[in-house]
């Protein structure tokens, strides 16, 4: 078949690459000037399976509620009348639930662990690098309270397949040595040896290079303006390209366009649930005498990660719920900057930090929309939240199978 998928970020690049594998012509349009642009760009750069636990959890309206009128909050909602964000919200609060959070948990971990061996076999097949290293996640705490509840959800976890192994203060140190000056801080960890860390802007990069190499053909700077309907079935999609309008027609229609996605699909009477979650970034390049951590790590309690991506380290995280705005706050950038100096006194920049914002799709569960809609050449993949690149090659592989008439070798939430 023709297939047109919608957006170049990390989630429609291994969407176009799965298809193309399976013998479908491709094509690619994104509004940006190269892949992996926006919510790809700059991110945590992490292969989590063991950050599957979801937002919405019994926890969490209780730590949202502690966090209101904090401008440095690791979870912050910007109080606005947005029916949108509105409705998005009352469906977290219901997806809180014990009972609710554990299928959450339980369907994230599965398509989290099936892509991550999908990554695997995709880097074996083509070689590409993007500064990857496999030397696990390792999960700091430092207030007691952070660490029994991530003692339940790792329990959790455990269960549903993902081995994220309770340490000691002193194992964390044992395990990433930088974090020695940080020692009396911390309470103990968890460490999960089997996940990764890299650059999701490069990967995205390097993926859609061998994409054209199987005949994918990409389009820069075009947007999307409507997808047209023509009784139950897409007949076209109206762009602006750098020449002009257009359109384009094909076989069938993959949205992969992140948070814009819902925006897209409204005219078509079709609303999903999924709300930009504003996540902010640091790129902070290493002097060669710093005390840097090389193991990806992650600060539950202040909802950030950092990973190493050659001589830079990437400090990523928190959420801001302020509809579609991409200003980068001040107040924000600075308490990367804090907690970074917290956790790692001896780190010496060389230089001022790259600060970066982007937009995370995020559903209200953290699970993920994939596969065919109501329209039956219409397909989604979106709402990955903070676990795009973590769950991209296998939301791309299954998505592929489902475009292809197969059935996914994972099982997918139904929606």
């Amino acid at each position: 078949m023709k297939v047109l998928v919608l957006g170049a970020g990390v989630i429609g690049v291994s969407s176009a690459w799965y298809l193309a594998k399976s013998g479908h012509e491709v094509s690619v349009v994104d509004r940006q000037p190269a892949p992996g642009m926006e919510t790809s760009f700059a991110n945590g750069g992490q292969i989590s399976v063991s950050h599957a636990e979801p937002w919405s959890n019994p926890h969490a309206p209780w730590r949202a509620l502690s966090w209101i009128g904090r401008e440095d909050a690791p979870l912050l909602f910007r109080l606005r009348w947005d029916t949108a964000l509105i409705d998005w919200s009352l469906r977290f609060l219901r997806e809180c639930t014990a009972q609710r959070t554990r299928a959450n948990i339980r369907d994230i971990v599965a398509l989290a662990l099936y892509s991550r061996t999908q990554l695997k076999a995709l880097r074996e097949e083509t070689c590409i690098q993007y500064e990857h290293l496999e030397r696990g996640i390792l999960h700091v705490y430092t207030d007691r309270r952070e660490l029994a509840t991530a003692h339940e959800a790792s329990q959790v976890l455990h269960e549903f397949g993902c081995d994220r192994r309770t340490v000691s203060a002193d194992e964390c140190v044992a395990i990433e040595p930088a974090l020695q000056a940080a020692r009396p801080l911390l309470v103990g960890g968890d460490y999960t040896a089997e996940d990764e860390s890299g650059n999701a802007h490069v990967f995205t990069r390097k993926l859609a290079e061998q994409c054209i190499r199987l005949g994918v053909d990409f389009h820069y700077e075009t947007t999307v303006d409507q997808i047209c309907k023509s009784g139950d079935r897409i007949s076209h999609a109206l762009l602006t390209t750098p020449t002009g309008r257009d359109s384009a027609v094909a076989d069938a229609y993959v949205v992969a366009l992140g948070s814009y996605t819902p925006l897209l699909l409204r005219p078509l009477g079709i609303r999903l649930p999924v709300y930009p979650a504003k996540g902010y970034s640091a790129t902070v390049a290493l002097d060669a005498s710093s005390i840097a951590p090389s193991v990806s790590l992650t600060d539950d309690g202040h909802k950030l990660v950092f990973s190493r991506l050659g001589q830079r380290l990437r400090i990523a995280g928190t959420a801001e719920f302020n509809g579609y705005n991409t200003e980068l706050n001040e107040v924000r950038c600075q308490a990367l900057m804090k907690r970074t100096r917290q956790l790692f006194p001896e780190l010496r920049p060389a230089g001022e930090p790259e600060f970066w914002c982007g937009l995370r799709p995020a559903t209200p569960s953290n699970v993920p929309f994939i596969g065919r809609s109501a329209l039956p050449n219409l397909y989604l993949n979106t709402g990955h939240g903070t676990l795009g690149w973590t769950m991209a090659c296998g939301a791309g592989k299954a998505l592929a199978d489902i475009v292809s008439g197969r059935a996914p070798e994972i099982r997918l939430r139904r929606f």
